[in-house]
């Protein structure tokens, strides 16, 4: 295979905070195309049309995130691109040419094997047979690569723990989010009813546009409570899918019904409860009061939807085909709110901190 050389965007180190990792802890370097003759025979070359930029790129970077890697790795949890060359080990699963999605948790910097250093923001990837899929027809480049990771997320913390059910109420917060706009559309998928809270106007009317019965500015004259607390006839609401914390946690816990299940999906609020650099232990660790967990007699329950699949590996072929049935049937569509080039990669770094992203951000090698 002859191919063009490409870019790559490397961490070189880790960072003490994911502000320090975007001004000064990748670097964008030359990349030459991979030769076949140095892959397995189970290995697929992808040229990257797309790659996402999560908020967990950033707290990986500065060694933050659960999973640590250690540089230097090229960062991009999710891609898709076009097929140029498949081992001869791999089957008949995709051809030369195909148009494919890769699996975040069997490829790059999130996977736990060989495949680990092969991240998305590159030109190419290279990962095993069974982590590439073709893309459900319907969805573009870009949105296929900001599927997976979202709405597995928000399935797993919906579905197979928080039990939610047609008709029930679900607080969402950070619901422009990536995770959290999946939230709000598989909630409407199950027949619940959504109330989505946020600070900026222009983004609560864009969760509205996606589905949210309910949108609740934060930082008003009237509480989250009291508002909550109306809209819910004063009952408060069944669940709540908190992927912020950080002080919302504690107000939420005024908001919900008796026996309610209070679902821990992220802390975006407070990136820095860990150490940086790749340090392990949480001198800032979020704090939930027990006394008001035992008189609501609450579920709280931890939703990490990587980890658990390395605990419980028979969880994911489920969840897996789920969600690419419902993208299949156009039932789900990622949005994606901000587009880069590569080169542009701390532009589209800086757009996800500073939480101008609506859904998905991308950078396109």
């Amino acid at each position: 295979m002859t191919a063009p050389s490409g870019l790559r965007v490397v961490v070189r180190e880790l960072a003490e905070s994911p502000a320090e990792a975007i001004e000064r802890g990748f670097a964008l370097e030359p990349m030459a195309p991979p030769d076949p003759e140095a892959l397995g025979a189970d290995d697929v070359l992808i040229e990257i049309k797309s790659a996402s930029v999560g908020w967990v790129d950033l707290i990986m970077a500065s060694g933050q995130y659960q999973h640590l890697l250690k540089p230097p790795y090229t960062p991009g949890l999710e891609y898709v691109g076009v097929v140029r060359w498949v081992g001869a080990g791999a089957g008949d699963r995709v051809a030369i040419g195909d148009e494919v999605l890769v699996d975040g948790l069997l490829a790059g910097p999130r996977s736990l094997g060989a495949h680990q250093r092969w991240g998305g923001w590159a030109s190419y990837g290279v990962a095993p047979a069974a982590a590439v899929h073709r893309i459900p027809v319907g969805l573009s480049f870009d949105q296929a690569c900001n599927l997976l990771g979202s709405y597995e997320t928000a399935y797993h913390a919906l579905i197979a723990r928080g039990r939610v059910q047609a008709g029930e109420t679900v607080l969402i917060h950070g619901a422009s989010g990536a995770t959290g706009l999946a939230a709000v559309h598989l909630c409407k998928l199950l027949g619940a009813r959504v109330i989505a809270t946020g600070r900026s106007k222009a983004k609560l009317d864009a969760v509205a546009a996606e589905g949210a019965d309910h949108v609740i500015a934060l930082g008003g004259e009237i509480s989250m409570r009291d508002q909550v607390k109306a809209l819910t006839g004063g009952k408060g609401v069944d669940v709540v899918h908190d992927g912020v914390g950080g002080d919302i946690s504690l107000e939420s816990l005024r908001c919900v019904r008796f026996g309610a299940r209070y679902l821990i999906v992220g802390w975006a609020a407070t990136p820095t409860v860990a150490h940086g650099k790749g340090q392990r232990g949480a001198p800032n660790a979020n704090v939930l009061p027990t006394n008001l967990i035992m008189m609501k007699g609450l579920d709280v329950l931890g939703c990490p939807a990587a980890i658990s699949v390395v605990h419980d590996p028979s969880i994911r072929a489920p969840r897996f085909a789920q969600v690419m049935q419902w993208a299949a049937e156009g039932k789900i569509r990622p949005r994606v709110s901000h587009v880069f080039g590569l080169a542009e990669y701390a532009e589209a770094m800086r757009a996800r901190w500073h939480g101008d992203v609506i859904g998905g951000c991308v950078v396109r090698p």
